[in-house]
């Protein structure tokens, strides 16, 4: 007879998995001799392993009592079931896998592989990466709200980032970012981009300009993730509404206040 410390170690698995085993109903717990042990006869051995084997192959335990009393072709029809099960899971646990290996990189986290190749495209002409980090931010609400507009924006963003004079405008907000609000790069950056944007919406309608259809409570929240991650963004708002233009994630042609045009009119002298 053996102890349960034996008929463990004769059949390859732990004391604790025994005592799991019997509480599942697996394995059949013998009634304690006078010492208060309880001893196992061969048999159990040959149980305990049988067991073993089955769960080790990934039969769930709830089935295992199941196939140890089946008839030979009860035993290979539930095997083959087990199989197609454990086929299915391997297939979405390898999607996950997958799906990890895609989110090695933060960018990939809620956003499109389109998204991410526009990001990086901006990492590769030199954009700061706070600049980055607020468009992917922005990205992020608009690709769940509304992704089948997706490829629509993804083409405008295209478009701009082969203008070199809207990269331009990106890598000097770039270098811009760490000086004081009033610094004369920012300035001349507003002055840049007015002139820019009053030049296209000349030539091609200011729908060119500000053809997104993005909602103004969404513009809204965009808005103030950019100027959360990129506060010199909130100053150049303001520089640009005193030259005819605001907003950020939708730009619009405004007329300038008189105080404003005073001011810059200011501005211009004091550059000039």
């Amino acid at each position: 007879m053996l102890t349960i410390g034996e008929l463990a170690s004769h059949a390859g698995v732990t004391v604790r998995a025994v005592r799991h085993y019997h509480a599942k109903g697996l394995l059949p717990e013998p009634e304690r001799d006078r010492s208060g042990y309880r001893r196992y006869d061969a048999g159990a051995v040959v149980e305990l392993i049988r067991i073993r084997t089955l769960a080790a192959a990934g039969v769930p335990l709830g089935r295992v009592r199941e196939l140890l009393e089946a008839e030979e072709s009860e035993f290979t029809a539930a095997i083959t079931d087990i199989d197609k099960r454990l086929t299915a899971e391997i297939r979405v646990r390898q999607r996950h896998r997958e799906r990890i290996a895609s989110l090695a990189s933060g960018d990939h986290l809620a956003l499109p592989p389109e998204v991410v190749g526009h990001l990086d495209r901006l990492r590769a002409l030199g954009v700061d990466e706070r600049i980055v980090q607020a468009e992917r931010d922005g990205w992020i609400p608009l690709v769940a709200l509304a992704p089948d507009r997706v490829p629509e924006w993804m083409a405008r963003k295209r478009r701009q980032i082969t203008d070199p004079q809207f990269v331009a405008f990106y890598v000097t907000l770039s270098q811009a970012l760490d000086r004081t609000h009033d610094d004369p790069l920012l300035v001349a950056l507003a002055d840049e981009l007015a002139a820019y944007l009053t030049h296209m919406a000349d030539e091609q309608g200011e729908d060119y300009v500000d053809d997104t259809g993005i909602s103004p409570p969404l513009a809204q929240l965009m808005d103030v993730l950019a100027f959360e991650t990129v506060p010199p963004a909130r100053q150049l708002i303001e520089l640009l509404t005193k030259r005819g233009w605001t907003g950020w994630t939708r730009l619009q042609r405004v007329r300038p206040t008189r105080e404003a045009t005073e001011i810059l009119t200011d501005e211009l002298r004091a550059g000039g």
